[in-house]
């Protein structure tokens, strides 16, 4: 097993879009020689607290993590938020506000796909057992799978519900403002997600004007000499480097845990952060 510190901070569990339960993350990252970790769930934070006492029994640092969806100039950007007090009500209660927000728009998509022909309920995406999970598009994807009506959850996005198919709806997105200002009142870390995803420079350029405490400077595959960029930005704004693979288990399985992570010089001081924060 390695020796090299490494943390991977940036994963989805089975409270948002991934197929992975807390505690398995936790199981696979010590599996993995991985001192560190971050389940960064869709608009929720409920992670956390599933995994926390688990991981230190297994002496694993875990960092609290959550990304809020949020939108500029008409697009999707990514906040990421770190390091906050996860018994922050502010959070909890921003995070409740997108599930409701999250359930409409779910509502929308199942109606558009009903007219197409396809018969689905909010029982056949939702279960009523689990309210803190933030359900998405991905479950009604799974939920297309499990009817039959696609092969896997890509041809669900393909075909019928990504931005632009028959059935999309654009959903209720928070400003970046919001999302950074919220993060902050919890005390936590507010950081830019994946901008290698980011195609338009106007953006990038609006994005970096903002009160960041970081960026997402390693993500999933990208190479070195891709991250360079990134990695100056952080430098000239003196800003946290995070990293991570964006692992979502079976529902990206073209995505490998711990493909993309950070070393202990970036990971300190967040980890710092956070033991100031719950001290």
């Amino acid at each position: 097993m390695s020796t090299q510190f490494k943390a991977d901070l940036h994963t989805h569990s089975t409270f948002s879009d991934g197929t992975l339960s807390p505690k398995e993350l936790v199981d696979l990252s010590v599996s993995q020689g991985f001192q560190g970790l971050s389940i960064c769930d869709h608009d929720s934070i409920d992670s956390y607290a599933a995994a926390h006492e688990y991981a230190k029994k297994c002496g694993l640092k875990l960092i609290p993590g959550i990304e809020i969806s949020c939108e500029m100039f008409g697009e999707s950007v990514h906040i990421l938020g770190y390091a906050y007090n996860p018994e922050s009500s502010e959070l909890k209660d921003f995070c409740r506000l997108h599930r409701e927000r999250r359930a409409a728009r779910n509502e929308a998509i199942l109606q558009k796909l009903n007219e197409h022909g396809f018969e689905l309920k909010t029982s056949d995406v939702v279960d009523p057992k689990a309210e803190t999970i933030t359900y998405g598009r991905p479950h009604i994807a799974l939920a297309m799978v499990r009817k039959g009506y696609v092969k896997d959850i890509q041809e669900a996005f393909r075909k019928y519900i990504a931005s632009g198919r028959p059935c999309y709806v654009a959903g209720e997105r928070w400003k970046v403002e919001e999302a950074i200002d919220v993060i902050h009142r919890a005390q936590g870390l507010a950081v830019i997600a994946h901008p290698h995803l980011i195609l338009r420079d106007k953006i990038v350029r609006e994005l970096i004007t903002k009160n960041f405490d970081g960026i997402e400077v390693f993500y999933c595959r990208f190479q070195a000499d891709q991250c360079e960029y990134w990695r100056r930005i952080a430098q000239d704004k003196k800003w946290l480097r995070t990293g991570g693979s964006d692992f979502h288990g079976a529902n990206k399985p073209d995505v490998t845990f711990g493909v993309s992570f950070v070393g202990q010089e970036d990971f300190d001081p967040i980890w710092n952060h956070f033991q100031y924060v719950i001290s």
